[in-house]
């Protein structure tokens, strides 16, 4: 079923087919030999749960074809591919629902044997209902074998099971025929990355923008991105930060006749952890991406919890036994229902005959059954406001934080002002005083984090014309409320969910823009600005709406109008440009040219960058 090997899968003896009566052996054992179903686990990244199992298959122990690869290779050579294939899939969905695993479960069906299931060969609504399986459970993935030859008959055979429920996933997408045409055709609930995309992935820009642009696609269809291959760490982590749903691979855990039954969200608890020690360590997290820093997840402790049967006394026991625990999660299923603390349990304990009485019962008797629950990816900012919101003894107490309503930890209303305080401080550091806005510091980061994303964007340097004789004549305070007039006239025209607006100093502006209706934006920035120096001015009483006199930077008088609004614009495509310094620069040389037109102007940069060249040896 599955061509992925393990170690002790390699390389065994073939049998010599030459020989009289070879044939018939192989022909035997792939009809009549044991069969034996693995299974390997695929986990949600963010939550640390457990979406089901790839079910694989292993041939006859001891025998050259224990291999899968040569199992099917095999078959296909006697045309038994798709009697061997049906036998597989009994054997895996049968022992799935005899270990009583949980989640889903994945299945490998080339196109070829499906169609024949769906011809009577193999019931699969008679096996899943022989098994006790769900068919909501089951998600058939279509392999590469033979796709070519008998898609275009898939799609009936498809929308029959699905209309019972299975679901469906493209393996391997990006080797073989797994291509983009296959998933317009099929519109499968899951699509599985090959590993070729997986290994080595943090060092490669390509590769981490394959499963970027793969992601993207998967979001607009619906889909869940599976990633197949991972073996290391730091493979799970770059994933887990592209925004990969799922993943799969021996770092995990490999395949196994009897798969463990793990805690998966201490694995990515770990993750977490990992990236929060990165940010500590100077790496740059800004808490508006995707992340941990800003979130609820950088506030998780891992800490015991209990099922509502528990005795209270054993509860008692448990916080005497850990004098730094305040606080103790009761979960049932993975599912938090209520929170046990220290101080209401020794309170209740303390009076006569309490301990006596009621140490034997359940602790859902003493249990809080409405904790404050957050989910992991909740905005601090957004947490602090609702624990400011909450009752009295919530904003005291601890609260419980879960991923896709599954309990992962529990987090500390000190931890959230220390986090708030460390935000706070860092925003300051780098704001501009007089705007508030992020300064060159943040600016730069932006970009650089532009860049590696590989997305295109638009750069955009705004100045003000004639800016140092206005401040001059009218002094340093109207100067300042004219910038801080132009940075509201940016800000009101930036998408904040997909735009970047920093203040470099005194009159200039950097902005990036993602929104596509960028030119729009500019324009209505121009026209709002123009407006708006005329209000301020009436509102100041100032007397200069056909402009003033002043001294130019040569020490002679002349006439100038009142400030307006330059912009030069710069699109960056991927792999245009190398670093920030460059796109700095364009971005400068852009406005230069839009301040050599009189009044309000937006000049976009037209021509491409010239390749850098590359350096010459020494």
């Amino acid at each position: 079923m599955s061509l992925a090997l393990d170690p002790e899968l390699c390389e065994p003896p073939m049998i010599d087919h030459d020989r009289p009566g070879g044939a018939d052996v192989v022909a035997t054992l792939l009809l009549h030999g044991d069969l034996s179903a693995v299974f390997q686990p695929i986990l949600w990244m963010r939550e640390g749960t457990l979406l089901g199992y790839e079910g694989l298959i292993r041939g006859p122990q001891g025998s050259p074809l224990r291999a899968p690869d040569r199992l099917f290779e095999a078959a296909r050579a006697r045309h038994l591919g798709v009697q061997v294939e049906h036998r597989a899939c009994r054997e895996v969905v049968r022992r799935f629902a005899a270990l009583n695993l949980p989640g889903r479960l994945f299945l490998n069906v080339s196109p070829m044997a499906l169609l024949h299931a769906a011809d009577g060969a193999l019931d699969l609504a008679a096996l899943l209902a022989e098994s006790g399986l769900d068919p909501g459970r089951l998600v058939i993935e279509i392999t590469e074998q033979g796709q070519g030859e008998c898609w275009a008959d898939l799609p009936p055979a498809v929308t029959r099971l699905r209309a019972r429920g299975v679901q469906f996933a493209i393996d391997d997408l990006g080797s073989g025929f797994s291509n983009l045409g296959r998933w317009l055709d099929l519109r499968p609930e899951f699509i599985k990355t090959d590993k070729v995309f997986t290994a080595g992935i943090q060092d490669d820009l390509l590769r981490q923008q394959v499963l970027r642009s793969v992601c993207d696609i998967a979001t607009v269809a619906g889909a869940v991105v599976v990633a197949e291959g991972v073996e290391a760490l730091e493979e799970l982590a770059c994933i887990a930060d592209l925004g990969v749903a799922c993943a799969q691979g021996y770092y995990i855990e490999r395949p196994a006749a009897e798969p463990s039954r793990t805690r998966w969200s201490d694995l990515t608890a770990s993750l977490a952890e990992r990236r929060l020690a990165d940010s500590r360590s100077g790496l740059e997290f800004d808490p508006a991406h995707e992340g941990v820093e800003g979130r609820a997840l950088q506030l998780l402790r891992r800490v015991p919890c209990v099922s509502s049967s528990m005795p209270n006394e054993a509860v008692f026991d448990l916080f005497r036994r850990h004098p730094e625990l305040h606080t103790i999660p009761v979960v049932e299923e993975d599912a938090p229902v209520g929170v046990l603390t220290r101080a209401s349990l020794i309170e209740r304990f303390s009076l006569p005959y309490q301990r006596e009485l009621y140490g034997p019962k359940p602790c859902r008797l003493f249990m809080d059954a409405s904790p404050l629950i957050v989910d992991m990816h909740t905005p601090l900012m957004t947490l602090s406001r609702w624990l400011a919101e909450a009752e009295g003894h919530q904003l005291a107490s601890d609260f419980i934080i879960t991923g896709r309503g599954r309990y992962l930890g529990i987090g500390a209303s000190q931890d959230l002002l220390q986090a708030l305080n460390r935000l706070q401080l860092r925003a300051a550091q780098h704001a501009n005083p007089l705007t508030q806005l992020p300064g060159n510091v943040p600016i730069d980061r932006r970009i650089q984090r532009f860049l590696a994303d590989g997305q295109p964007f638009v750069v955009c340097h705004a100045d003000l014309d004639h800016f140092k004789p206005f401040n001059d004549v009218f002094g340093y305070r109207c100067g300042d409320d004219v910038i801080q007039l132009l940075g509201r006239i940016l800000s009101a025209h930036t998408d904040a969910g997909r735009d970047f607006l920093g203040h470099i100093g005194g009159d200039d502006f950097i902005l990036l823009f993602r929104s596509p209706d960028w030119r729009v934006r500019c324009e209505a920035m121009l026209g709002d600005f123009s407006q708006g120096m005329t209000r301020l001015l009436a509102e100041t009483g100032q007397t200069a709406a056909d402009g003033y006199e002043a001294e130019d930077r040569l020490g002679h008088r002349r006439h100038y109008g009142l400030p307006t609004l330059s912009l030069g614009a710069v699109p960056v495509e991927p792999g245009a440009y190398q670093s920030r310094h460059q796109i700095a620069q364009a971005a400068s040389e852009a406005k230069a040219q839009a301040k050599k037109h009189a009044g309000p102007c937006l000049y976009v940069e037209r021509r491409r960058p010239q390749p850098q060249p590359a350096p010459q040896a020494a």
